[in-house]
């Protein structure tokens, strides 16, 4: 059992609503940005939950490198696609109206795909592909980010951490989820890290001389500067399989900016050629698959599940107690945290009573008492 004090769900969701609405953000985008947020903790995916409310969301609104009211401008759109314009709004808002828009065109058409520009973080990308799945449907993913990623052979930082995602529909209790970074390590992993004072592991980072990093503050003070990189998935070089990580960060850069024209690499770092702060200008893509248009949802389903069950009960290493599938960590950290709430260590604390009492809100925390 985890120690850290908890708060319950809805104490959560409804402060960081009114937290968001105190930062400019109207009232149902900010529903959607906290659901966005807190499903990462349900998920036990902390990197990307409250840990990063304040300096990912609320810090770049006050420094207006995030815009709170986002205007959607939709540029292009056939029965089959469309182009968004997010106007340097929240990504999270943006991403939920084109995962709106290709449900509908998939119930029809079987297939659908969008991609946005202009954009700002949008939370895990497993949400995204995560309304499709509880539409019945197939979801795919991407974004590529601020430049962290060295290329194969490389050491300085080009691509963002670039997550690819699916999300399918399974005959089980969750679905097939597999949402990760193109990189060994996410940049939210590290941040975490720092937060809770833990070192980084050794070899997940590249330094200008060919070296590796462990202190995590260091990491982050020196990626900012473009002074090391993260590695792709596989690592260093060849030998352990670097090359597949770094193809698989190119291509979702490639979606990410290329399906809209849209910026990439060097020019979503958040800063303009003097080094001043800018906009972010990250671009997203989203395909949906119907497989109601190929041999029906059931088989689907079925087929998935007992895909999943088969790779469970294959023979297990020696000293391992169980074989996971996508999705199936997520789903028991949400068993375990469902009537407990969401974790908050002594740094999230102090930001949620820094937060309560900057925008002078009534709440009052577990952890207070």
């Amino acid at each position: 059992m985890d120690d850290r004090p908890y708060v319950p769900w809805k104490l959560m969701n409804d402060f960081m609503v009114d937290v968001f609405q105190a930062y400019g953000v109207p009232a149902a985008d900010a529903a959607i940005c906290a659901d966005v947020l807190l499903e990462s903790d349900r998920r036990g995916i902390e990197s990307h939950g409250c840990n990063r409310f304040k300096p990912i969301y609320l810090d770049r609104i006050k420094n207006g490198t995030l815009l709170p009211v986002t205007k959607i401008d939709i540029l292009k759109e056939t029965p089959t696609t469309v182009v968004m314009d997010a106007n340097n709004g929240m990504g999270m808002v943006a991403s939920h109206k084109m995962m709106e828009l290709l449900i509908e065109k998939a119930r029809v058409y079987g297939m659908a795909g969008g991609a946005i520009f202009n954009s700002t973080h949008y939370g895990i990308a497993g949400y995204w592909t995560g309304m499709a799945e509880k539409a019945g449907m197939i979801g795919i993913s991407g974004t590529n980010a601020r430049p962290s990623v060295a290329p194969t052979f490389g050491v300085e930082p080009m691509m963002g951490t670039n997550p690819l995602t699916f999300t399918m529909p399974t005959d089980e209790a969750f679905p097939f989820n597999f949402d990760c970074a193109t990189s060994t390590i996410q940049n939210g992993k590290i941040e975490y890290y720092e937060r809770e004072g833990q070192p980084t592991p050794a070899g997940l980072v590249v330094t200008r001389e060919g070296g590796t990093m462990t202190d995590s503050g260091e990491i982050l003070r020196k990626m900012r500067a473009g002074e090391c990189a993260l590695l792709p998935l596989g690592g260093m070089g060849e030998e352990t399989g670097g090359y597949k990580g770094y193809g698989f960060a190119a291509i979702v850069e490639i979606l990410s900016a290329a399906l809209t024209g849209g910026p990439y690499m060097k020019a979503l770092s958040g800063k303009d050629e003097a080094g001043n702060r800018a906009m972010y200008r990250l671009g997203h893509f989203f395909f949906v698959i119907n497989p109601a248009f190929f041999m029906g949802l059931d088989t689907f389903r079925h087929t998935a599940g007992g895909i999943c069950r088969d790779l469970r009960a294959s023979q297990k290493a020696p000293g391992a107690e169980r074989i996971y599938t996508a999705g199936e960590k997520e789903y028991l950290a949400w068993q375990e945290r469902k009537d407990l709430g969401v974790p908050v260590g002594e740094a999230i604390q102090k930001e949620l009573v820094q937060l309560r009492d900057e925008c002078g809100l009534p709440y009052r925390f577990p952890f207070e008492e």
